[in-house]
């Protein structure tokens, strides 16, 4: 398995991207999302996931670890191929398609070419729980960096309380009174709730 490229974008369109790796040229297919976070870039890195079938071995490229995560995560759902998760992922950032799953908007999801109603209802059915209960890097709050943000939400979430509602609610009470110790923090955003 190849976990990621690192070298220079020799030649990049919104649907692919050539990557050399010391003389060597590997053709990555990527999402509207990578392509706009690689454009302006001359070399970088990407994560990728290669995918094997008998006619051929196509590399998918990732500009980050979440985007890379989600998208393995539609590809293990029955119905969704690879193109259609690349789609997907050209339509939302991967923290926007994380809450559009665990807060089953499957308006949103319907709104990606290609995804009807009853493909965006299994979506939701089979990805709910595995995202709301080992979240992406991507389902992680903006202020991740923020160990209080953080040690507040994990006893929220060992609490028992759903992790979108009790991350909306930190944010919250952070935005007024940034400065709380943990455990007051944690009783303001159970009133909250």
């Amino acid at each position: 398995m190849i976990a990621y490229l690192k070298g220079d974008f020799v030649h990049k369109t919104p649907a692919l991207v050539q990557v050399d790796v010391n003389g060597i040229g590997y053709e990555v297919q990527i999402s509207l999302h990578t392509y706009s976070r690689i454009q302006n870039l001359e070399k970088g890195t990407l994560y990728t996931h290669l995918l094997i079938r008998e006619d051929a071995h196509i590399l998918f490229g990732f500009f980050e670890v979440a985007e890379k995560e989600m998208f393995q995560q539609l590809i293990g759902v029955s119905g969704i191929g690879a193109s259609t998760a690349r789609v997907m992922l050209s339509y939302m950032k991967p923290e926007e398609l994380v809450r559009a799953i665990i807060t089953a908007d499957i308006r949103a999801l319907e709104g990606i070419k290609g995804i009807g109603k009853k493909t965006a209802e299994r979506i939701v059915l089979e990805l709910r729980d595995k995202l709301a209960k080992q979240p992406l890097e991507a389902n992680i709050s903006p202020m991740k960096n923020n160990t209080l943000h953080q040690d507040a939400l994990n006893a929220l979430t060992a609490l028992g309380i759903n992790r979108l509602a009790a991350e909306q609610a930190l944010n919250k009470v952070l935005v007024n009174e940034p400065n709380l110790p943990v455990e007051e923090l944690i009783k303001k955003t159970l009133r909250i709730l």
